[in-house]
């Protein structure tokens, strides 16, 4: 029973989402790397993880963030802080294999959420962002590629109804890792988590 005295619960912020700006290159680019060794630091050549650093994920995120081909979303939490980000757009030449199932013609090249945000609905709603998006531009399937190892955002995956279409090797040049690809239909409607 909840005692009447109780504390009323903390208001839940939703997160804003809005398209991503040249000036947010800084911020994309560190959140990128924290996330990128937190998830991959084990598994990732160490020469990997040496050159994919702050410098070099901003020289990506400064022409990513240029390239008309690609949209960038980011979350910002109640504070205005960069909480998680997702980049999506027509399928490319391998930046995640996408082009190995003919039923997909747009591909996420990253979602990326800020560790003490996960598990808070925050990667839903970049998807869902990102799927509406890729839906009114024509799409009609969308894919990523998983590190295979990553067992975590496969099962992510699998709970917002991605399907395991096959697999394939990322050709580095610094990591051969062992990806799989995850494909879903638009239009969708994901399911909370």
């Amino acid at each position: 029973m909840i005692s009447p005295d109780a504390p009323a619960p903390t208001a839940i912020h939703a997160p804003v989402i809005r398209p991503a700006a040249p000036q947010d290159a800084p911020a994309l680019a560190a959140l990128h790397v924290a996330v990128w060794r937190d998830t991959y630091g084990a598994l990732a050549p160490a020469a990997a993880l040496e050159r994919l650093d702050l410098d070099h994920r901003l020289r990506g995120w400064q022409a990513r963030l240029q390239d008309p081909a690609l949209t960038t979303w980011v979350a910002l939490d109640a504070n205005g802080a960069l909480a998680g980000l997702v980049t999506g757009g027509a399928a490319g030449d391998g930046v995640s294999g996408a082009r190995r199932d003919d039923s997909v013609s747009a591909e996420i090249a990253h979602l990326y959420v800020a560790p003490e945000a996960r598990k808070s609905g925050l990667g839903r709603a970049l998807m869902q962002a990102a799927f509406d998006a890729l839906e009114q531009q024509g799409h009609r399937g969308v894919g990523l590629g998983v590190v295979r190892q990553n067992y975590e955002a496969r099962l992510f995956y699998a709970r917002l109804a991605g399907r395991e279409s096959g697999s394939y090797t990322d050709p580095g040049p610094l990591w051969q890792s062992l990806m799989m690809l995850i494909t879903w239909p638009l239009p969708a409607r994901l399911p909370d988590p």
